[in-house]
């Protein structure tokens, strides 16, 4: 925490802001911490040693619970999701309660699995990948996620071309997503998406749908990285003074549920990350009665600047 910047609460409360809960629309739920790689960006600190896991009991405790509230939209994220043994399982169950289920992919997982039976999966089921591509620069891209990932990312994503994602009219949707490679914040959307269209198609003859450019939140390797660096009271500050408080009224934390890989609810990934429960309450998944959270608290801290500077997470 620096003492340079007011707390985010204290941010809200001189614009006359108020954080609070819409009708919940998405369920995203964290498989795991386990993932190939060991990003300098990571705010889950995720890698190959790490040991927590969604287990099959917890998985069908949240089919369960999707069962129940028929929450729109189901994100799949990680660590790297396509390492849980389980997500082929989980992801045909959800499929026919679910109308839109997304798939957090790193890419080089997706690459390394080399696993036909889980891009047939994926394509059956119209699961949207959304895909983490921090730069397009190969030793920038390698210096944050580590050596020979940037050639596993290009051969994932012409594979996911080859198999339709990306490609018109086959309604297999490709998004990409970017993150800055220091502690500085990203370029503006429109201008990411322009520049990586042409690349990528102009180099590798890869296309997609969308591509997005986020801040790096200032929580686990990166916070770390901020800390050794001396860069972390500037990056903070810098969070601070791009505050953008009409990002506010589209906080994703406002209509989505997180669920750990151990059951628990979180407002968001990122306060999963800061053990941040929903609303500063500890509650499993197993002791949740409800489907709606209209205006209950979130919980915050100052790591919520990445989400409100800028063009925001949105």
């Amino acid at each position: 925490m620096t003492d340079i910047i007011p707390s985010f609460s204290q941010t809200l409360e001189q614009h006359e802001l108020v954080l609070q809960r819409k009708q919940a629309q998405i369920l995203q739920v964290n498989m795991g911490r386990l993932c190939n790689q060991t990003c300098k960006h990571c705010h889950l600190a995720a890698g190959p040693d790490r040991k927590e896991i969604m287990d099959l009991k917890t998985i069908d405790q949240v089919i369960d619970y999707q069962k129940k509230c028929a929450f729109k939209v189901v994100d799949i994220t990680g660590g790297a999701p396509e390492m849980n043994p389980n997500l082929i399982y989980f992801i045909e169950a959800l499929s026919d309660i679910t109308g839109t289920i997304l798939l957090r992919s790193n890419l080089s997982a997706l690459f390394d699995l080399k696993d036909d039976c889980l891009i047939s999966v994926l394509k059956k089921n119209r699961v949207i990948i959304v895909s983490s591509f921090p730069s397009l620069n190969q030793a920038q891209a390698d210096s944050q996620r580590g050596k020979g990932v940037f050639d596993k990312s290009i051969q994932a994503l012409i594979l996911l071309n080859q198999h339709g994602y990306g490609q018109e009219g086959t309604g297999l949707t490709l998004n990409l997503v970017s993150n800055p490679t220091g502690a500085y914040l990203p370029s503006s959307q429109k201008a990411t998406e322009k520049r990586y269209r042409h690349i990528l198609d102009e180099k590798w003859g890869i296309v997609f749908n969308n591509a997005y450019s986020f801040a790096n939140m200032p929580l686990g390797r990166f916070e770390d990285w901020l800390k050794r660096s001396g860069n972390y009271d500037a990056y903070m500050a810098n969070l601070y003074k791009n505050f953008n408080p009409c990002t506010i009224s589209e906080l994703m934390c406002r209509n989505l549920i997180s669920i750990s890989w151990d059951g628990f609810l979180f407002d968001c990934d990122f306060n999963l990350a800061a053990n941040l429960y929903k609303g500063n309450e500890k509650k499993h998944l197993s002791q949740t009665k409800t489907c709606s959270f209209v205006d209950d608290k979130i919980a915050t801290d100052n790591h919520c600047y990445a989400c409100a500077a800028g063009s925001g997470f949105t």
